[in-house]
């Protein structure tokens, strides 16, 4: 097929490459503009970008495509049989969908009805999932609500963090997509309703999602928690009135029920733990106190004198 390809980020570059080692024609590659990236503001060009200009594909980033007549102009002349989305960042206008014949076909790193919206990934891990995947769907005017093409599961392992997930799922995707543009062609695929009554939503994550709240949830929430919101917004909570970012934790099985409340800190052979909701108890691995350097907790507990009534949270 003759394609228009839109994408941004590392998740969308395995899809281009997928697409054009099966014979694909990718006549254009629409990506989000260049923008300023970390604390020097240095201008970045998207990852999509660099692999569409390395392949010698023309490339625009239009910074709006609804109301964008030269935009439009330019999809209209090359024709394409499908437009491919790929973690592209804005939402397609109506003339665009209405243009290619096959439709304006996405992937989405989710098992759709479940987890529409901009952070997926992220929430299927912070929730605890066990299982997410892909699909393939075409798009409408909705937030991801259109008709399902293909879908792929694969297994959350309990040491996976997002930033793993994102990896794996972008690899899985890119057959998914050369599956799905040949099913279509080939007449073989089927759009089939999304259950709109099951649908639940994935937001795109704030600051505060990275507040551990101490009363409300239980170890393995805040560990999930953390697993997902990788490498942002992480996890901190307050010691004192200082911010304390939380790089490594795990669950403590071994610690004993007891009473104490939750955000209550123990200290044990250099290891510290805190209490959280329903009698469970976390261990910080490696911690970092506003104003200090990233540290493991035994350096952090011998050079720091804790109250003996110190707790963690607001």
């Amino acid at each position: 097929m003759k394609l228009v390809y839109c994408g941004t980020p590392h998740f969308a570059v395995p899809g281009l490459a997928a697409l054009l080692a099966a014979g694909h024609e990718v006549a254009l590659v629409v990506s989000q503009p260049d923008r300023p990236v970390g604390r020097h503001r240095q201008l970045t060009t998207p990852p999509v970008k660099q692999a569409a200009t390395a392949a010698g594909i023309p490339v625009v980033q239009p910074e709006k495509i609804r109301n964008n007549a030269e935009f439009r102009a330019l999809l209209e002349s090359i024709r394409p049989d499908a437009i491919v989305v790929v973690a592209y960042g804005r939402i397609l206008p109506p003339w665009m969908l209405e243009l290619p014949r096959q439709g304006c076909i996405n992937l989405h790193a989710s098992l759709l009805p479940k987890y529409r919206g901009a952070a997926p990934i992220q929430w299927a891990v912070a929730m605890g999932d066990a299982v997410t995947g892909n699909t393939t769907m075409l798009l409408e005017e909705g937030l991801d609500t259109g008709p399902i093409l293909l879908q792929r599961e694969m297994a959350i392992a309990p040491e996976h963090n997002a930033v793993d997930l994102f990896t794996l799922l972008a690899e899985a995707g890119a057959p998914l997509l050369v599956e799905t543009l040949a099913g279509l062609e080939q007449g073989t695929i089927q759009p089939r309703p999304q259950d709109h009554s099951r649908a639940t939503l994935a937001p795109i994550l704030t600051r505060e999602d990275g507040r551990m709240d101490f009363s409300s949830r239980t170890a393995e929430d805040l560990l999930n928690r953390w697993r997902g919101f990788q490498p942002w917004p992480g996890a901190f909570t307050q010691l004192e009135g200082r911010k304390l970012l939380v790089h490594k934790m795990h669950g403590a099985n071994d610690m004993a029920p007891g009473t104490a409340q939750p955000g209550q800190i123990h200290v044990a052979d250099d290891r510290l733990f805190v209490a959280c909701a329903q009698h469970t108890w976390l261990e910080l691995v490696e911690i970092q106190l506003e104003g200090k350097n990233r540290m493991a907790a035994a350096d952090f507990l011998r050079g720091t004198a804790l109250a003996a009534a110190a707790r963690l949270g607001n």
